[in-house]
C-alpha cells in the first residue's frame, strides 16, 4: 500500500510540475469549490468532480452559472475537461459580466458551447448578448459596425459531449479561438468596440430546461502577457469573405451575396 501511495503521489507531483513548466495552473483542486461561486442547491463536488445538476424545467428557472472568483481574465489559454449528461447543453463562459437583474449567478459574455448538435459544438457564442457568431467549422470576423463576415470554413469537429472531452479557449486581444480535443472548432476576430469584451469573469453554464448534469474534471489556466488588440484596417476583412446574418437558434446561417468590395 505504501508503494501505491508513493506512486500516486509521484504521478500527482509529475503532473503538477508539467503544468507549471507549461505555465498552466489548476483552478479546481478536486476536493471543494474553493474560489468557485454558485448556487449550492445546483453545484457540488462529488468523487473529485465539479457537478452541476438541472432537475428539469424550472430548476433552475433560467440558465445559472458557477463563477470563478479568483480573478478577472483578460488574455489567456484555458483547458477544461468536461461532459454533459442528458438532453441539454452547457458552455464555458469567459470575459463575462454579472446580470444581477436576472439572478445572483446569472452572467452575459462570450461562450464556448458544449452542445450535442455538431454545428454548435465549440461554436463562438455570446450568452444574453449578440448571440451566435461562428458555428463549428467557421472562422468569423465582426467588423466595427457589428456585421458578421465568414472568412473561412473547415470540417466541423464531431464529438459526443456525454463523453469526456478537452475544451480549449485561447483569448488574445480581440482574437478568440475554440478547440475541442486539440482541433479548432471556431474562431472569432471581434472589431466591434461597443459590443466586445477584453476582460471579465470565467464561469460554467448549467442550462435550464431538460434535465441534465454537467461534470467537470479539470480546469487549467495560463495567463498570456504579450497579447495585443488587432486594429481594424482596410485589410481586416479578406477580399473573399462573405457577409452573413446572425445564425439562428438552430445554427442555420444565412449567407448573403454581398462580398467585401475590392
Amino acid at each position: 500500500m505504501s508503494f501505491r501511495f508513493s506512486l500516486v503521489a509521484f504521478l500527482a507531483l509529475a503532473t503538477s510540475m508539467a503544468l507549471a513548466e507549461e505555465g498552466f495552473v489548476p483552478l479546481f483542486n478536486g476536493k471543494d469549490l474553493g474560489d468557485w461561486d454558485g448556487d449550492p442547491a445546483l453545484w457540488k463536488v462529488e468523487d473529485g468532480l465539479i457537478v452541476g445538476t438541472c432537475a428539469g424545467p424550472g430548476t433552475p428557472p433560467h440558465n445559472d452559472f458557477l463563477i470563478w472568483r479568483g480573478g478577472v481574465l483578460k488574455d489567456f489559454e484555458l483547458r477544461v475537461t468536461a461532459r454533459v449528461k442528458g438532453d441539454n447543453n452547457s458552455g464555458i463562459q469567459y470575459r463575462s459580466r454579472p446580470l444581477p437583474e436576472v439572478g445572483p449567478w446569472a452572467i452575459t459574455g462570450y461562450q464556448s458551447d458544449i452542445h450535442p448538435a455538431i454545428e454548435h459544438t465549440g461554436m463562438t457564442y455570446e450568452e444574453k448578448g449578440r448571440g451566435i457568431f461562428g458555428l463549428n467549422g467557421q472562422s468569423v470576423i465582426v467588423d466595427r459596425e457589428g456585421q458578421r463576415w465568414l472568412a473561412s470554413t473547415h470540417e466541423p469537429v464531431a464529438v459526443d459531449v456525454a463523453e469526456w472531452n478537452d475544451y480549449t479557449v485561447i483569448a488574445r486581444g480581440n482574437h478568440l479561438v475554440h478547440l475541442v480535443n486539440g482541433r479548432m472548432t471556431s474562431q472569432l476576430t471581434d472589431y466591434e468596440e461597443k459590443g466586445r469584451a477584453l476582460e471579465g469573469l470565467l464561469a460554467f453554464q448549467l442550462h435550464s430546461g431538460n434535465a441534465n448534469t454537467v461534470e467537470i474534471r479539470s480546469v487549467e489556466l495560463k495567463v498570456i502577457l504579450d497579447a495585443e488588440v488587432k486594429p481594424f484596417t482596410d485589410a481586416s476583412i479578406p477580399a473573399d469573405a462573405t457577409k452573413i446574418d446572425r445564425p439562428g437558434s438552430q445554427g442555420v446561417d444565412k449567407p448573403s451575396p454581398t462580398r467585401k468590395p475590392k
